[in-house]
């Protein structure tokens, strides 16, 4: 289901819970409000009211990937970037690496499976910013 997207602070300064199976519907929601948004590439579960550690985005081929619990296990390259949020006003001046390794969780048939991946570039740039999301942090 498609949600409205949420700009309370107070909201999305919350770090996440971590996300179970059973938080299957709120990353439904979640890919349904991605994908219903033009030029959105990124979602974090917060942005649509849910305080669940899962995020969403389109990689460089407008493939939607879901990670529930996404955590940052290494980073490479470090650069300044300014970045834009779909739940904030302004823009943000951060770090970002160019190159990082991100262990998640996906859901497959009913259950949470490992994995991990090795991102570079924009899909870096956006893993670390809905990582930022699940955090609290006010991008």
């Amino acid at each position: 289901m498609i949600k409205d997207l949420v700009n309370d602070e107070a909201v999305l300064s919350q770090p996440c819970e971590e996300a179970t199976a059973d938080d299957a519907q709120v990353a439904q929601d979640l890919l349904d409000t991605l994908t219903s948004l033009d030029d959105a590439a990124c979602l974090a579960a917060n942005q649509i009211g849910h305080t669940k550690c899962i995020a969403a985005y389109l990689d460089d081929a407008d493939q939607p990937h879901v990670m529930f619990n996404p955590k940052l296990l290494r980073a490479l390259g470090p650069y300044k970037a300014v970045e834009g949020c779909l739940t904030r006003e302004t823009e943000s001046k951060v770090t970002r690496f160019e190159r990082i390794k991100v262990s998640f969780q996906e859901l497959k048939d009913g259950a949470l499976v490992e994995s991990s991946a090795d991102l570079t570039g924009w899909t870096a740039e956006l893993v670390q910013h809905m990582i930022d999301h699940c955090k609290g942090k006010l991008v």
